[in-house]
């Protein structure tokens, strides 16, 4: 039996979409509610997305791909969109990589090539060396030729790949406590080792490239079970950039394996082969839909989300469950609501990740737009249910947005916490391109089920990991919310009196920056 994708996410629902009755009897509310419960594209939209197209790197052809896909989106609803560039990145495509240990035992292990690494230039096999404890350049000096035809491990092994609650949970009294000691206690002596080499990490990487090192191996382990950050090497070895050898983590289990032979002198040896291609600065968009406002065009609502994401996994709750539910959001309103009071727009931005570079980026370049912002509703942490909002300092804010609950069904409202009046954020998503001119921008906040330990920037942030029933409240709340603002009366701008930092310090609103425009040497 074939099921659709309503189907799908009917049985993966935890409870029925039953009717409403809303305080007030509000119209359109009623239809933003049937609408959405009874006809959702989340499935599908996600299921393309992350599965489909995959996961969205910046400067990626398969980011370039998610743009094009998400304007031919729109514009099949009926929404105006089209993609702005904003500038340029470096342009990075993965290819297959893979690792095996071929002696003193066979075995395939658990790599994965990192983000804008270099590639093996066919299958390359070497020896496995630690970096060592050198007292000073001197010594370091003398020991880097020895690297030679090598890969070189970066990171400290852990104690135990054994979740801590695990240990606690089940272990004999104390067995928790001796992980986190032994762990920490490796972890320390580690820091010192690289530190006692003399040299910053990027000039030990062009060292070792120099010195012909095979490739690097890093870990980069979450605490969960299996799960890995993929970051490029500049993330996991303190700010390096490799650009001769490829650059590769293990998972937890199998770095330990060959930390460990290589420490009692197995000389293991592997074999590693991984292709990518380096495009050059690339050209780098942001997706703008909108719908134009029949009564206060210049006026704008604006749905906020970023689009690109690492590509360890699928990038499915960083952040495709965020912009997924923003393109939905949209897809309802011109449904239910195809001439709204406001301009209604949504903004899938680019380089998030990199230092909120599409946004600030568009916050620059549309400074007409920033001024006539009457609301900006970000999502962007996972999958889970809406759970707070902050009002960013925003003094008058908590009382339209308990206005706006009020007309609304409580199960979708009701454990809302507002955090009133809130402080402004200065970075952390995209809001934050946006609040730090006063604008109203909010974080839909969600709760976070496993999400720094399970899928924020890792190798298991994938499609299965989505909660149907909270993405599909979450795309209701949204679209209601946006309906509110668009139609209601203006929000206000009014500031709370920011009190003083630990030291003493007036703390001061953040102030607005221009995001990059051009890969930054961090990331070349």
């Amino acid at each position: 039996m074939r099921l659709s994708p309503a189907v799908l996410l009917t049985l993966l629902m935890v409870g029925p979409a039953a009717a409403q009755t809303f305080p007030t009897g509000d119209e359109t509310l009623e239809a933003i509610w049937t609408e959405a419960r009874e006809n959702s594209h989340l499935y599908s939209l996600a299921q393309t997305l992350t599965d489909s197209i995959g996961p969205r790197l910046t400067g990626s052809p398969t980011h370039q791909a998610a743009v094009d896909w998400a304007v031919e989106t729109f514009r099949g609803w009926g929404v105006e969109a089209d993609k702005e560039s904003y500038g340029t990145w470096r342009g990075w495509e993965r290819g297959i990589s893979h690792m095996d240990l071929v002696s003193p035992r066979v075995r395939s292990l658990e790599a994965v090539m990192l983000p804008w690494s270099v590639g093996t230039d066919g299958p390359q096999s070497g020896g496995v060396a630690i970096l060592p404890e050198a007292d000073g350049r001197e010594a370091f000096d003398a020991w880097v030729p020895s690297a030679r035809g090598k890969f070189i491990l970066l990171s400290a092994p852990e104690a135990s790949c054994r979740p801590a609650n695990v240990w606690q949970e089940v272990g004999r009294e104390g067995a928790a406590e001796a992980v986190a000691e032994a762990r920490e206690a490796t972890r320390s002596a580690w820091t010192m080792r690289v530190a006692g080499l003399g040299y910053s990490t990027q000039e030990v990487i062009d060292a070792l490239e120099a010195n012909g090192a095979a490739g690097f191996i890093t870990n980069y382990w979450t605490g969960a079970r299996g799960t890995d950050r993929i970051f490029p090497l500049t993330y996991s070895f303190r700010g390096a950039m490799n650009r001769q050898a490829a650059a590769f983590n293990l998972s937890c289990e199998d770095y330990g394996l060959v930390y460990r032979l290589a420490e009692n002198g197995d000389e293991p040896m592997l074999s590693a082969n991984a292709v990518s291609r380096d495009l050059g600065e690339v050209p780098v968009y942001n997706v703008i839909a909108r719908i134009e406002g029949s009564e206060l065009p210049e006026e704008v609502v604006l749905l906020s989300a970023h689009y690109d994401a690492w590509d360890g996994g699928a990038g499915m709750t960083d952040n495709g469950t965020g912009s997924v539910v923003m393109m939905e959001a949209m897809r309802v309103l011109k449904k239910v609501l195809p001439n709204p009071k406001r301009t209604i727009m949504v903004g899938l931005w680019s380089g998030e990740e990199q230092g909120l570079n599409g946004s600030r980026a568009f916050a620059a370049d549309h400074p007409e737009i920033v001024d006539n912002l009457q609301i900006v509703l970000n999502q962007d942490n996972g999958t889970g249910r809406v759970s707070s909002i902050s009002t960013q300092g925003l003094v008058d804010a908590g009382g339209r947005f308990a206005n706006w609950f009020a007309r609304m069904p409580s199960e979708l409202v009701g454990d809302i916490d507002l955090n009133v009046p809130g402080s402004p954020g200065s970075g952390g998503s995209d809001y934050a391109a946006f609040i730090c001119a006063g604008a109203p921008a909010f974080s839909l906040s969600s709760a976070r089920m496993d999400y720094f330990n399970a899928t924020w920037h890792t190798n298991r942030d994938t499609f299965d990991k989505v909660a149907w029933d909270d993405l599909l409240d979450n795309a209701t709340l949204t679209a209601m919310l946006t309906y509110l603002a668009s139609e209601g009366e203006p929000m206000s701008r009014a500031r709370r009196e920011l009190g003083l930092t630990q030291n003493g310090n007036q703390r001061s609103w953040p102030e607005c920056r221009d995001g990059a425009r051009e890969t930054t040497d961090r990331f070349r």
